[in-house]
């Protein structure tokens, strides 16, 4: 097996490993019908996010590592594109997810009882339509790696 065959192999895995659990991220608070479930809910979407980092991380290490072996890779438009959607996505983590997450980890943190206050929905519902586009971005870039268009 050659290097540039591994690093394919590691490229794939790195996806299921990042990628996955990062298309669950939002169906894991979206159930819940209280504050503890709720609460529980983020917790498990920020130990998934560690997955997503990882196997985002290694996508990111691979598929450069890839372009640096295979020089033809960075003439391919479906290369390019994939990387900058990739780039731009990546970018939203720390930039507007995190700015949306904010104020429903305050919300949370400082509302007491059991009952999930009004102001949480419209600002998960911001978060919501965010993660969704995230998700569609890397849905587009799955299919430029498939299918190569151009």
């Amino acid at each position: 097996m050659s290097l540039y065959e591994i690093l394919v192999f590691i490229h794939i895995i790195s996806a299921i490993i990042g990628l996955g659990p990062g298309f669950i991220l939002t169906r894991v608070t979206k159930s819940a019908t209280n504050l503890t479930e709720l609460k529980h809910g983020y917790k498990v979407k920020r130990q998934l996010h560690y997955f997503v980092m990882a196997g985002g991380t290694l996508l990111l290490v691979t598929g450069l590592w890839m372009g640096f072996i295979n020089t033809a890779l960075f003439e391919q438009g479906w290369y390019i594109i994939s990387l900058v959607l990739f780039l731009f996505a990546l970018a939203m983590g720390p930039t507007v997810l995190k700015r949306n997450s904010k104020p429903i980890k305050s919300l949370l943190n400082e509302h007491t009882g059991e009952e999930i206050p009004e102001k949480y929905y419209p600002l998960a519902q911001r978060l919501y339509r965010i993660e969704y586009m995230e998700n569609t971005i890397f849905i587009t870039i799955i299919i430029l790696m498939i299918t190569k268009p151009f």
